[in-house]
This record gives C-alpha cells, structure tokens and sequence, in this order.
C-alpha cells in the first residue's frame, strides 16, 4: 500500500453535529435550505435545456469482464458511477442503473443515456462505496439489485448515518465511517474524507447523515472518488497531503447552475481542474455530467468547459480526461509508476 502522512491525518477533525443533531460542512457553510432547492426543482422544467443521449460504447464491454488484468481498468457506467478493476479487486461508486433518480420512478430527472453496464452484466464485485444519500448516488433498485445479484458477499462502504437505511433492506455488510477514518477489508484500504456539500432524502432529513469522499487504496494503485462537492481549496490541499501520490481521481464537472444555488454544494469544470492540482493527481476523469438533466446547464457543456479550463490553467489535456459510456480506460503500470518517481 502507499505511504500516508500520518502526522498531518492525526491533524484532522472528524464531522460534527450542531445542537439539532445536523452535521455540517468542514467550512461551516450555510447551503441553501433544502425549501429553496425544491422550489426551483418544481419551476426549473420551464426552461431546463433539451436533454441530450450520448452514445454508448458497447464494443468494450467483453474487455471490462475478461480482459487480463496487466493494469486498472476503468469503465464508467454513467454519472457517478463507476466500475475500477484492479487485480482481484472489482468496485463500484455510487451505483445508479434506474431510470429516474427520484423517490418513486416515473418522476423526478430521467436518465437519458442508459446505464453502460446492467447489473446482470457486471463481474463478481469486492465492494461498493456510497458518497452520500441523494437519490442519483443512493439508488434503492440499484442497491437491491446488486445485493439480489452478490448477497452478503459484497461489501458496502457508507458514511456514518447511512448504515440504518441498509439495515432496513435486510443488507448487514456494510462498513461506516465518520471523517478521516479507515477500514481495510478484502486486500483494499480505505478512508473517507470529507467533502463540502449535504445529505437528505425528504424535506426532513436534511444534513441527519454524513456525506464525504473515499481515498481507495488497492496494491500500487491509489484512486481518490469525490462524490459531490463544492470548491474548498484547503480542504483539498488536504487531502493530497495526507495521500500523496493519487494515481486516478474521479471528480464531478457537471451540476453546477444555477451559480447562486449550485456553487456551495457542486464545483463547476475550472474548479475541478483546480481540484486536481490540489490533490496532486496523475490522472483525472470527470463525472456527474452526460446521464441526467439535473441543472440548467447544457448536458454538453461540461467537456468543453473542461477543456477550456485546462488550456488557461496551464494542464495539458491528457491529464485531465472525459469518458464516453461505456469506455474502458486501462491505466497503464507505466504511467503508475512514473507518477511515483
């Protein structure tokens, strides 16, 4: 496994609650009222762009279930999932396979373009890593599908609060973590860290459990999965301090207008490119962006906003890459180990 800064991970704070039991952000943020954003969801229909299916790359699906693993593969499901294949190891992030992200399907953001990989399809799963519980990164179906599929053999990482939700479904293997803790389980370690943003699945619940990112270490391979967030630019700095030496990480470029609402709780293309310096990574690939219609920018804009970014930050555009549905991305020892001179 690689090295951690031990010294500067004793430094951090883990989460904490105000007097009515609500977590809150590492920067003491005050997002926007769950009201506000619900009320816009109720009026944002009168103007949301056309939403736009991308193509799916079908052709490499064999690769991502029987190709030699002579390095990590990567293939992204859409949205913020993902599937990372690393020797023996096979995980998933935020796994999301419905239709609509909502509570009840058949309302709420459809998904456009279709999830590359059904559940059916998927190989033999290590484990999955949940972010948060907003309902494009918590997905009942999906969860009760991989549980159908791989029953208690699977392993669950979830932050703290979330635990309960999987209890009531009957799924006991699950691993909760507060802010800077860690577990090691089947050949992997991991931490969870925090993020800036919120947790809630009713107008209720806002902020009753823990959300973060999930620093993955396997065997000379470390991948750092943001979840959702908004820019904090110590935070990060943190983050690629007590890890040094991130070979992949995956940070969302999408969601993220209207400014005024959006701009605590989801970064746009230029702070992720940010973020990327921030954690020092060798590789970053964007995510949250081309499966749903979740805010009113247009589903394309993100990629070309991305690389725009690169070009005025000075990063070249190999360093900071988009995937298609469905494309297998094999991250090439050579590269690892060129990152770690």
């Amino acid at each position: 496994m690689k090295l951690i800064n031990t010294a500067l991970l004793a430094q951090q704070p883990q989460s904490q609650k105000n007097k009515k039991g609500r977590f809150y952000n590492p920067s003491r943020l005050h997002l926007v009222p769950q009201r506000e954003l619900f009320k816009w969801l109720l009026r944002r229909h009168r103007y949301l762009p056309k939403p736009i299916r991308f193509p799916l790359v079908t052709t490499s699906n064999t690769q991502v279930l029987s190709a030699p693993l002579k390095a990590p593969l990567l293939t992204w499901i859409g949205h913020s999932t993902f599937l990372l294949r690393h020797r023996d190891i096979a995980l998933l992030t935020d796994p999301v396979f419905s239709r609509w992200v909502s509570p009840v399907q058949g309302v709420g953001p459809k998904r456009s373009t279709p999830p590359a990989l059904q559940v059916e399809a998927l190989p033999t799963i290590t484990a999955v890593f949940i972010s948060h519980n907003h309902y494009d990164h918590l997905d009942k179906n999906s969860v009760l599908a991989l549980f159908q599929r791989f029953g208690n053999a699977l392993q669950w990482f979830v932050p703290l609060g979330v635990k309960a939700w999987f209890t009531k479904l009957g799924i006991h293997n699950v691993v909760e973590l507060d802010w800077w803790q860690s577990a090691e389980v089947q050949g992997l370690r991991c931490h969870f860290l925090p993020a800036q943003h919120f947790s809630g699945r009713t107008l209720s619940d806002s902020y009753k459990t823990l959300w973060g990112s999930w620093l993955i270490d396997m065997p000379d391979f470390r991948c750092y999965f943001a979840g959702d967030t908004g820019y904090h630019a110590e935070l990060f700095g943190t983050i690629g301090g007590v890890f040094p030496d991130i070979d992949l990480a995956l940070l969302p470029i999408g969601a993220y207008n209207p400014r005024e609402l959006m701009r605590n709780m989801h970064i746009n293309p230029e702070e992720a490119v940010s973020i990327h310096q921030h954690l020092g990574a060798a590789l970053s690939v964007g995510m949250h962006w081309g499966s749903f219609q979740l805010t009113d920018e247009p589903m394309d804009e993100p990629p070309q906003r991305l690389a725009t970014a690169l070009t005025q930050q000075g990063i070249s555009a190999d360093k900071f890459i988009v995937m298609e549905h469905g494309e297998v991305l094999e991250i090439t020892l050579k590269q690892v180990a060129n990152h770690e001179q």
